[in-house]
């Protein structure tokens, strides 16, 4: 007879998800400073948010594929310990090429807080209450985000870009202390014995898993994108400060929020395929406007600004609403290969997020219109996919 599986509390799910996202997004004010610092370029230093992903697609790989072989809190514990080492070598990094490579190691290890996480959920937790568990999950990380920049701009503005990674590094002891502690482990059986290439022929096989990777990376893409390029918008065309640009950012968030929340309540009416696809519209709604509002032109007036979030709200919320619907019911026919599936179809969906970062910093130059027209022609696309998602 099978064990109860143990369900970890919805805090511990929110933290161990949660850190990720702030170690992606806290030292985003601190961007224009590192670059003067580090006497290196915009682009190059965007794309330390770009190598954080393609490190994230390798770790959750390694992480997904070793907690089904060594279990879901060894994997959690040994992830969390590499993300603190990468953390070190952040802060002490005096170049961008060592900066890169440390970004690389932070998030290898940060990973295993999605994959692993999303594991334990997907085995704990069945059907409908999962689809509201990962919709309250992504309300609350809708914030993580928004709290990375207001924290890492208050502590740039205080102490200066350094203290932003020892911050981290400090948070990745207190995390490692809290999993230890109230981690259970959750699962059933060892299954080291998986054949990693037929899991990955049946992912490869499967169409609905190929939309929702590209659902999931186009999401993350843009809400990433937006946070490379958004501190050389706000704070050198707008005037800023980093502090300002960190507490503005909550604002920006509250749309994502939203966008879990109506995605909660829109499940009592409609399957979670159709929620995808009105996601995928809102959002292209919130990419037109922004494009018009950047061809009209813009100036660095407070009017301007307001109008913009305004398009941002409307863009983060259709996020907020798909995000949380891809995740949930991506891997629903592969639960006796949870682990190295997920591991498997991270890896792909990282792979595309980093891709299309990587596409806002080979774009990045002194236009406002950049942005807006990158997120369009994705917008764009999510609607097509999530269309044939909703008829099939």
């Amino acid at each position: 007879m099978a064990r109860k599986i143990s369900t970890p509390s919805l805090l511990l799910f929110i933290l161990l998800v949660g850190f990720p996202q702030i170690s992606e997004t806290i030292y985003t004010p601190s961007l224009p400073d590192i670059a003067n610092h580090l006497h290196a370029s915009g682009n190059v230093i965007q794309l330390t948010l770009s190598i954080y992903f393609l490190g994230f697609a390798f770790g959750v790989f390694c992480w997904g594929r070793l907690s089904d072989s060594i279990g879901r809190r060894p994997a959690l514990l040994w992830g969390i310990i590499v993300y603190g080492a990468g953390s070190l070598g952040c802060y002490l990094s005096n170049s961008a090429e060592w900066l890169l490579v440390s970004r690389f190691i932070q998030a290898f290890g940060a990973s295993t807080g999605s994959v692993v996480t999303q594991t334990i959920l997907r085995e704990s937790i069945d059907g409908a209450k999962r689809h509201a568990v990962f919709a309250q999950i992504s309300a609350a990380l809708a914030f993580t985000p928004a709290v990375g920049p207001l924290l890492g701009g208050w502590i740039d503005q205080s102490l200066g870009f350094k203290a932003v990674f020892i911050t981290l590094l400090a948070m990745s002891a207190a995390i490692f202390m809290y999993t230890f502690v109230a981690l259970p482990e959750t699962r059933v059986f060892a299954t080291s014995n998986i054949n990693t290439l037929s899991v990955a022929k049946r992912l490869i096989s499967d169409r609905r898993v190929w939309a929702f990777g590209f659902l999931i990376g186009a999401t993350n893409g843009i809400l990433f994108s937006y946070y490379a390029e958004a501190p050389f918008i706000f704070i050198e065309f707008f005037h800023m400060s980093p502090g300002m640009f960190g507490f503005f950012g909550i604002f920006v968030a509250i749309s994502s929020i939203f966008g879990a929340m109506l995605s909660e309540k829109l499940l009592t009416k409609l399957p979670a395929e159709r929620i995808i696809l009105l996601g995928a519209i809102v959002t292209t709604a919130g990419a037109a406007c922004l494009t018009g509002l950047a061809l009209y032109g813009m100036s660095p007036s407070i009017v301007c600004m307001v109008l913009m979030v305004a398009c941002l709200f409307i863009l983060l919320l259709g996020i907020g609403m798909a995000i949380p619907n891809c995740l949930s019911l991506a891997l629903i026919h592969y639960s006796d290969v949870l682990g190295t599936a997920g591991a498997i179809f991270g890896l792909g969906y990282y792979i595309v997020v980093s891709l299309i970062t990587s596409g806002m910093s080979y774009l990045h130059n002194d236009s406002l219109a950049t942005m807006p027209l990158y997120f369009l022609g994705l917008a764009a696309l999510m609607v097509v996919v999530s269309k044939r998602l909703a008829r099939a």
